[in-house]
Parts: structure tokens; sequence; C-alpha cells
């Protein structure tokens, strides 16, 4: 799907696939497996109710400030190891680029065949973790969480899907496929205990909601 049709469909795309994911008819693929597996529902649970909850603040925050897309191998940078780890039949270039596949997005069940459709998602986003504690951490230890492939941390994703959620948190956003949400938060809260994250109080609440379904 070229990029054109792909901008003029997104809010076609996302209201329809919310839609259908609600209704249960499209569950896509075992979407799950490419993105680490995150810890249970049960797990999730006692992890949440040891999280510090605390207003956020954001002052100071810059993008910059996690150093992200580290090499990771040979020529290739975290963002294309993500794509190959993420895609089907990811075929790349001698820069590590990637020059074909297919990627599935489990945020909106929507299937790309060009990179350049697909964004890597910081799950937790970094202006989220900011808010929420990095702004005190070191920036190695920043660099460690923008490029983390061992937490699910990281997932390849439809890029307007991406762009809307932007630094949202589960309490303001949430993937359109409800069949994936259980995942989502279950993620969402094991990056955030394994990183001494707080979280506020309408996340709090969003959270145990979501996990109290899962």
């Amino acid at each position: 799907m070229t990029k054109f049709y792909a901008r003029r469909r997104v809010s076609i795309l996302s209201a329809l696939t919310g839609v259908i994911a609600s209704a249960g008819l499209f569950n896509g693929p075992t979407a799950s497996a490419a993105l680490p597996t995150p810890v249970s529902a049960a797990t999730a649970r006692g992890y949440l109710a040891q999280l510090t909850v605390a207003t956020e603040d954001r002052t100071g925050y810059d993008r910059d400030l996690f150093p992200h897309w580290s090499t990771q191998s040979g020529a290739c940078n975290t963002r294309e190891t993500v794509l190959k780890r993420d895609g089907s039949g990811v075929v790349t270039d001698s820069s590590c680029a990637a020059t074909s596949g297919s990627w599935y997005s489990p945020y909106d069940g929507a299937t790309w065949t060009a990179a350049s459709d697909v964004d890597i998602d910081h799950l937790v986003p970094l202006a989220e973790a900011w808010d929420s504690g990095a702004g005190a951490w070191t920036t190695s230890r920043r660099q460690s969480f923008a490029n983390d492939l061992t937490r699910p941390q990281l997932i390849a994703v439809t890029d307007n899907v991406n762009q809307a959620k932007g630094d949202q948190d589960p309490a303001q956003w949430m993937p359109s496929r409800t069949a994936y949400r259980c995942t989502y938060v279950r993620a969402w809260v094991q990056v955030k205990y394994y990183y001494g994250l707080s979280v506020d109080s309408a996340e709090k609440s969003a959270l145990t909601n979501h996990l109290a379904s899962c």
C-alpha cells in the first residue's frame, strides 16, 4: 500500500479496524510473537500494585536526551533490527535497510509491504518515561531504555497509528484492536516496573481496569 493512500485512509482505517476488532470479527495473526512476551496478567497486577503513584512532570524533556536507534550489530541499528524481527520475509540491503517484506501491525490489524509505512513504537513513550522518572536517569540508562530489545518495549506498527498515539498513556490511548489490549497493558506495566517508573492516578486506574479483564 502506498504512502499516499495510507495518509488518506488514516481516520477511516482507524475507525473501521476499531469497529471490526470490537465486534470480534478480526483477530489477525498471532502478532504478539515478535514482541518479547510480556509477563502474565496476574504478575502485571502484582507489579502495578508496587508502582509509585505520582504526578507527571515533563520539565526539561527533549527527545534527544534518549539516544535511540543505536547500532545493534554490524550495520543494523535498533529500528532495522526490530523491522527484521517483527516482519515476514524481510530482505535487507548491505546497509541493513529493509528493501522488501511485510509487517502486520497488531495495534490496528493492518498489513504493510513497505518499511516506510511502519514505525517502531516505544510502547512506553520516551516523553512518558521522562514524565515518570527518567528525567533523573543518566544518559546511558535513557539510551538503554530507548533501545531495549529484551523487554516488551519496541514493536513495529502502522506509522499513522504510532503518530496518533504520540506520548499518551493507557488512560488516553489504547490499540483499536481489542484483542491486543491485554498484551499491551501487560507490556506497559512490565516496562514501567523494570525501570522503576511511576504512574499517575488516571493511568493506574486505566491499567487496573484493563488488567481486570485479561
